[in-house]
């Protein structure tokens, strides 16, 4: 073995020691609360006051709710919510209060993996009300596997949904009411 190959097989081996020290020292607890505390740092603060222009009480959705989550409808309904079907009215409502509750367990990791889970359907279905429902322009949307990384849409938003995945997968960690109330044990 020439000096150049024991340098790299040594290298190689340090390289190893560190990583494997590392994920060692991370353990299961860091991984789901570095996701949480990044969807609360990032997010949350953003979702809640979103949701505090769509309620006007707490049974009380505002014109812009109506607008923000059913945009052709409050159009079609001249912006007079009277003259939209109550069948939309739990719709706009379920849709605000989402915006402060699944944050809200986030934040606590309270049924951590299920708020989760909800919040990714949330923000998949705000991104095609967006998309559609707004118009949303293709700068806004933009395109993965291109070379910028700043679309409002779909960069932004792919990255809110992986962060919201791994807390579905991996769970709330150490650091919450699921583990204190053994609630995210594996059965």
């Amino acid at each position: 073995m020439t000096k150049f190959q024991q340098y790299c097989r040594d290298s190689l081996s340090l390289y190893l020691k560190v990583m494997n020290r590392i994920g060692e020292a991370a353990g299961e607890w860091f991984i789901p609360l570095a996701a949480r505390f990044t969807f609360v740092a990032v997010l949350a603060g953003y979702y809640w006051a979103s949701a505090m222009t769509k309620l006007e009480g707490v049974f009380t959705p505002t014109i812009g709710a109506y607008y923000q989550i059913l945009p052709s409808i409050t159009q079609a309904a001249e912006y007079d919510t009277d003259a939209i079907s109550l069948f939309f009215a739990p719709i706009v409502l379920l849709g605000s209060w989402a915006e402060f509750i699944l944050p809200a367990l986030l934040l606590v990791g309270l049924f951590t993996r299920g708020a989760a889970l909800a919040m990714a359907g949330f923000v998949i279905v705000q991104s095609l009300t967006d998309i559609w429902g707004h118009g949303a322009e293709a700068a806004t949307i933009g395109a993965w596997f291109d070379r910028t990384s700043d679309s409002l849409i779909l960069d932004q938003r792919l990255l809110w949904v992986f962060v919201l995945a791994v807390i579905v997968v991996k769970g709330a960690g150490r650091l919450s009411l699921d583990n204190f109330l053994n609630l995210d044990r594996k059965r």
